[in-house]
């Protein structure tokens, strides 16, 4: 395969891999020698990794730079983790997974490091499900789905998986009828059970369109949620300056809070 060249060469490479040897270096030291350290397994870093992923997507929902940049350290310093771990247990190394990925990604990127041309990102992505699928055995398209993926994510990921294999819609329109055709069987439907299922239905068509219009819907509900708590805690700061309490307010009067939060 022909590697394209970088156009712009890195003039801090060097200063980088200084860094993650520092980081290596640290992380043996630790290893070695602290208590707390010493008796992590991959099991028990596991739920605080999930953690650290979580307050670095908080960061980057709050355009937090600074603290992105933390968070992203701190993610780094589990993977050496984990590679450290498995070192131990003579599985792999951190060169291991570092050349793996490599190998993955060069694999992945034949319009880059071979002779197949991609000028756009549909095609990319396309390309990349395909060479995926092959190199699982071709197994089923999504089985490369996390199971434990929150329910929002994994439609979002199933639905990608099904375009990249030309399982979609042709436009948005089309998309935005399928929209409306299930919040009518939603509301036409009283018994609990099935109604339960036309609402999944319906959420699942909503995550559709959001994905033809270009929209993350994770990350808007998340904007919402933040939007609606920001706006909610004003309510409750401003009406107790007031002498007021939320339980003993109508509704109207908490509105009239709610309407003053939305103009800040």
């Amino acid at each position: 395969m022909t590697k394209k060249p970088l156009s712009t060469p890195d003039p801090n490479r060097k200063a980088k891999l200084e860094a993650f040897d520092r980081l290596l270096t640290i992380m043996d030291e630790l290893r070695e020698n602290c208590p707390w350290d010493k008796k992590q397994t991959m099991e028990t870093l596991r739920h605080l990794t999930i953690e650290e992923t979580y307050e670095l997507s908080d960061a980057i929902i709050e355009n937090d730079l600074e603290e992105v940049k933390k968070e992203l350290g701190d993610l780094m310093l589990h993977l050496v983790f984990y590679a450290r771990i498995g070192r131990e247990m003579k599985s792999f190394d951190v060169e291991d997974v570092v050349n793996a990925v490599c190998d993955k990604l060069i694999n992945r990127h034949p319009h880059i490091y071979g002779d197949v041309n991609a000028e756009d990102e549909e095609t990319v992505k396309a390309n990349w499900e395909q060479i995926k699928l092959k190199e699982k055995g071709n197994r089923s398209v999504l089985g490369g789905v996390p199971k434990s993926l929150p329910a929002l994510v994994k439609a979002m990921r199933i639905q990608e998986k099904a375009r990249g294999v030309g399982f979609d819609w042709d436009n948005q329109d089309q998309v935005w009828e399928k929209v409306q055709e299930e919040m009518n069987e939603f509301q036409d439907e009283t018994d609990k059970e099935k109604q339960a299922g036309e609402f999944g239905d319906l959420l699942f068509s909503l995550i559709n369109y959001a994905r033809f219009v270009d929209i993350n819907p994770e990350e808007a509900l998340e904007r919402t949620n933040k939007k609606f708590i920001k706006r909610f805690q004003y309510l409750e700061s401003e009406s107790k300056k007031d002498g007021k309490s939320l339980g003993e307010m109508t509704l109207e009067e908490m509105d009239a809070y709610w309407e003053k939060a939305k103009r800040i």
